[in-house]
């Protein structure tokens, strides 16, 4: 009977979150908590991990995984902005420089 209940509060605690909506218990993973993960071994004297454990843990680090990589894109797409108006800034600077110096 107590196996049983503890099946139905882990099954509960188990329902997938869509990314960005975490509460604030379940921060981003960091890369020595990756490292340092370790997993428990499965019931009843079987061999291996909990695969629930394990699946939780993958869908956790993938959802952190992808909030990275959409930073990441963010932020090539912002140097590039900032790097295009810089150009468009040093052309317009060099373009007033040359009036001055071949308008005299």
């Amino acid at each position: 009977m107590r196996v049983f209940f503890h099946r139905i509060r882990h099954r509960r605690r188990s329902v997938a979150r869509p990314v960005g909506l975490r509460s604030a218990a379940c921060r981003p993973l960091l890369p020595w908590q990756v490292r340092e993960q370790r997993f428990r071994p499965t019931q009843f004297g079987r061999r291996g991990l909990d695969p629930q454990e394990v699946q939780e843990f993958l869908d956790r680090l993938a959802g952190d995984l992808a909030a990275v990589y959409d930073a990441l894109a963010q932020s090539r797409r912002e140097t590039s902005r900032i790097k295009v108006a810089l150009c468009h800034l040093q052309s317009e600077r060099a373009h007033v420089r040359n009036e001055r110096e071949w308008g005299r």
